[in-house]
């Protein structure tokens, strides 16, 4: 499945509200639901880009212990 928005692009959608956007007018915009706003504003809260990139690769690290020892040195 491909996804339509990097998480990059996630983590900006909350702060862009935050900053005084509507929720609603932030949504149309971007072509997403209410719902993905919420569930990725619950998801991403606090996170700024880096932290994005380091869940990215731990979350490909899951698997096999060698390839999650060689990931969790990565992310130190």
């Amino acid at each position: 499945m491909k996804k339509r928005f990097t998480e990059e692009q996630i983590i900006g959608f909350p702060k862009q509200a935050a900053a005084g956007a509507p929720i609603k007018e932030l949504c149309r915009k971007h072509g997403f639901s209410d719902a993905s706003f919420y569930l990725w504003r619950r998801k991403f809260v606090g996170m700024d880009v880096p932290d994005a990139k380091r869940l990215r690769v731990a979350r490909r690290c899951v698997g096999s212990a060698a390839v999650a020892r060689g990931c969790a040195q990565r992310l130190r």
